[in-house]
C-alpha cells in the first residue's frame, strides 16, 4: 500500500515541472528483449526484468559510449521523475564526455517518492524499488557489456535517500554514492506502510556509529566483500530533512567502511563549503562529506554532479582529452625572536585536477638553517630546499589546500622565502 506523505518533499528543480510532460511524451521506447537504446536521447526501456513496484526506467547512452563503459544510477526527488532528473541534472552531458551510461529510474506511485521505509526495500532482494533498480542494471550490464567494478548510484532528496538504501542492499553492486540532501540507511524506516518517518525528518533519530553500521550489515547478512564509498551533501538550514541527518550519515558510513570519524582532511573548496574526507585525504577517500552554511534543502546546483564524478573517479576514464595541471599558490608568513623564526606555509592547488605526491622548492634567505619541520620532509635544511610531502597530505585536490612549517636560525634575515615550484611548476607567492 502507498501513502502519501503528510509533508511530501519539494522538488529541488521546480522549473522543470513544465518540462516533463513533453518529455515523457517525446522520449522513445525500447524493448529490453529486442534492441538496445538509440543514442544520445532519453529512452524509456520496458520490460527490463523483475519490477514489483513498477517502476520505469529511462537511459540515456552518449554517441562515445566506451567498450565496457560504466554505469551512473541517478535517482529522482519526491514530486520527480528520470526525466526531470535527465533535464534537470548534467549526468547526460558528463555522460557526452566521458563515455559512461545513465540509467534515470522512475517512480510511478502517486507521491512519487521511493521507497525507502518498508522492510522490503531494507533487505538485498526484499522486493520493491531496489529490486526493479536491480534490474535496470542487470539489463544495463547485459547489454552494453558494462563494467561491473564501476557502477555508481547518485540521487538528490527521496533519490539521496535510495542511494544510501542501495548501497546497503547491494554492496556487492555498487563502487560508490553520491548522496545529495539524504539521511542514513534505515532512518526512515517504518512499519505502518506509510512513506513518512517525522523523527527521521525533523533530525530527532540517533544511533551509535555501531548500531547505524549494523543496520547497513543487516540488509545483506554475511556480506564481507568490499563496501561502496559514500560522499554525503547537506545544508545546514534543510528544513525538509533536517541537518543532523547529515552527521548520522558520516557516522553511519565511517563505521561501515571501517574508518575514523576524525577527518583525515579538511578544507573548503568553495566558500561557505566544509569538506571533511574520512580514512584518506584524496579525491576518492572512503567518505566525503561536504556541508553548505546557510543553504536549505534544495542544495543541488549544477556543477555539483561533476565533483560527485570527480569522488567516483570517472572524469578520467572516458574518451575526453584529460585536463592540464592547474597552477598553484604558496602562502608564506615568518614569526621571528632573537636568532630563531617560525615559518608557516599554504599550498593552494589552483588548478582543476588533483595534485597527487608533490614535491615544494625553495630557496631560504641568506644565513637561514632548517631545525625541525612538519607537515613535510625538508632537505637539504639550507640553501635551495624541497619539501616532500607527508603520509597523510599527499594530495591535494581542485582549489583546496595544505598547510606546512618549519622552525630555522637564521643571522638576521628573517624574510620568509619568495618564490615556489610545485613539482616543477612555478607558483604564485604571497
Amino acid at each position: 500500500m502507498s501513502i502519501t506523505p503528510r509533508r511530501p518533499l519539494r522538488s529541488v528543480l521546480p522549473a522543470l515541472l513544465l518540462l516533463v510532460a513533453a518529455v515523457l511524451f517525446a522520449a522513445p521506447t525500447a524493448s529490453a528483449r529486442t534492441e538496445a537504446a538509440p543514442t544520445a536521447t532519453l529512452t524509456e526501456i520496458t520490460d527490463f526484468g523483475t519490477n514489483p513496484s513498477n517502476l520505469q526506467m529511462y537511459l540515456y547512452v552518449p554517441d562515445n559510449v566506451t567498450a565496457h563503459p560504466a554505469v551512473v544510477v541517478a535517482v529522482h526527488y519526491c514530486t520527480g521523475s528520470g526525466p526531470a532528473m535527465y533535464n534537470g541534472t548534467e549526468w547526460a552531458q558528463l555522460a557526452d564526455t566521458y563515455g559512461f551510461v545513465v540509467i534515470y529510474p522512475s517512480v510511478t506511485r502517486s507521491s512519487k517518492c521511493f521507497d525507502v521505509s518498508s522492510p522490503q526495500a531494507l533487505k538485498r532482494g526484499g522486493g520493491s524499488d531496489p529490486v526493479g533498480i536491480k534490474s535496470m542494471i542487470d539489463w544495463t550490464v547485459s547489454t552494453y557489456s558494462a563494467d561491473t567494478s564501476r557502477i555508481y548510484a547518485t540521487g538528490i532528496s527521496s533519490g539521496a535517500m535510495m542511494t544510501n538504501v542501495l548501497l546497503g542492499d547491494y554492496p556487492d553492486v555498487f563502487a560508490a554514492g553520491a548522496a545529495f540532501s539524504g539521511v542514513p540507511f534505515g532512518c526512515f524506516a517504518t512499519t505502518d506502510g506509510s512513506e513518512w518517518n517525522s523523527a527521521c525528518s525533523g533530525g530527532t533519530i540517533t544511533h551509535t556509529p555501531q548500531e547505524w553500521g549494523d543496520l547497513v550489515r543487516a540488509a545483506y547478512p554475511g556480506y564481507t566483500g568490499t563496501r561502496p564509498r559514500m560522499q554525503v551533501w547537506h545544508g545546514t538550514e534543510d528544513d525538509v530533512l533536517r541537518y543532523p541527518n547529515f552527521g548520522e550519515e558520516i557516522k553511519q558510513w565511517t563505521n561501515v567502511l571501517g574508518v575514523s570519524q576524525t577527518p583525515a582532511a579538511t578544507d573548503s573548496p568553495v566558500s561557505g563549503w566544509t569538506r571533511t574526507r574520512y580514512g584518506a585525504t584524496g579525491d576518492r577517500a572512503p567518505v566525503e562529506a561536504i556541508s553548505l552554511q546557510g543553504v536549505g534543502h534544495n542544495l543541488y546546483a549544477w556543477g555539483m554532479a561533476s565533483r560527485a564524478l570527480t569522488f567516483f573517479g570517472l572524469d578520467g576514464s572516458g574518451p575526453a582529452p584529460q585536463p592540464q595541471p592547474g597552477a598553484c599558490k604558496v602562502t608564506a608568513t615568518t614569526n621571528a625572536w632573537n636568532t630563531g623564526l617560525t615559518a608557516s606555509l599554504t599550498i593552494t592547488n589552483t588548478g582543476t585536477t588533483a595534485i597527487n605526491s608533490w614535491q615544494l622548492a625553495f630557496t631560504l634567505p641568506t644565513g637561514q638553517t632548517i631545525t625541525n619541520g612538519w607537515g613535510a620532509t625538508y632537505t637539504p635544511s639550507s640553501g635551495t630546499v624541497t619539501a616532500t610531502n607527508a603520509t597523510y597530505n599527499g594530495t591535494i585536490a581542485p582549489n583546496a589546500s595544505v598547510s606546512i612549517g618549519y622552525q630555522a636560525n637564521h643571522g638576521g634575515n628573517s624574510a620568509a622565502p619568495g618564490a615556489f615550484t610545485l613539482n616543477g611548476a612555478t607558483c604564485t607567492a604571497s
